[in-house]
């Protein structure tokens, strides 16, 4: 799969259909951990300011173009019969790779993360929705600092459950410092760091209207939702994204 850097992160050049396929293959039968991303304008400008997160992101395998700016930024890049339509926006991934493992046994499915109401609640949702679809197993993990033995009682769970898709929702960046970090003692599956996805599907979160998602706004309507959760975060990520692509064009993509 083609992929090109923005701000210094590989970016697959691809739609629902090119990432559900690559994670399909590499589900099916695989004897390793393989991580996937869907990012924003934050995970990209984190992964470039922050040393330590950059580092993590390199681990991942495939990572998706889950904002409109990084979109027109692939296809800036791009020759015009190879641009993308659309980008590839996390929680709506997770319902596409739940649609297209419908009534198909050998994908077995784990929710990792988030509280024990929403997990139930997630069930119930996919249960009604993908009838067909096996939810092998879900966890929420302890509040707080977790038990020396946590990793090892995680790791027992997903590989009791069989699941070879593994949806882990712990909120940016302590899901993807927690995949990379034991990429390599992860039962074999296919590892995705899925942030607000499950607050959305289990209909805790409102999701931004189709328009605002379409042109880049979504931010807008999140931080109107939760202003002091995520003023902050928005309003420093995506000026260092703004930042950093504007930098990186006077310097002719260094």
């Amino acid at each position: 799969m083609r992929t090109l850097p923005v701000i210094g992160l590989p970016l697959a050049c691809t739609d629902y259909a090119g990432a559900v396929d690559w994670i399909l293959r590499k589900a099916a039968g695989c004897s390793t951990a393989f991580a996937v991303e869907a990012a924003n304008t934050h995970v990209a400008a984190l992964a470039r300011s922050d040393e330590a997160f950059g580092e993590t992101m390199r681990r991942f395998d495939l990572i998706v173009p889950d904002g409109m700016p990084l979109v027109w930024s692939l296809n800036a890049a791009l020759p015009p019969a190879d641009r993308l339509k659309d980008r590839v926006y996390g929680p709506t991934l997770m319902l596409e790779t739940l649609r297209a493992t419908d009534a198909r046994p050998e994908f077995r499915h784990f929710l990792f993360g988030g509280k024990e109401s929403t997990l139930i609640n997630l069930k119930s949702v996919f249960a009604e929705r993908f009838p067909g679809v096996s939810i092998a197993g879900a966890y929420s993990p302890p509040f707080g600092e977790w038990p020396e033995d946590e990793f090892d009682r995680i790791c027992e769970k997903i590989r009791e459950s069989g699941a070879n898709l593994i949806w882990v929702g712990l909120g940016c960046p302590k899901q993807e410092h927690w995949i990379a970090r034991h990429k390599d003692r992860l039962p074999p599956g296919v590892y995705f760091g899925i942030g607000a996805a499950f607050a959305f599907h289990a209909g805790e979160v409102s999701q931004a209207p189709a328009l605002l998602q379409k042109i880049g706004m979504e931010w807008a309507y999140r931080i109107a939702a939760e202003p002091r959760r995520l003023f902050k975060r928005y309003f420093t990520y995506n000026s260092l994204f703004l930042w950093y692509s504007l930098r990186d064009r006077m310097r002719g993509g260094e």
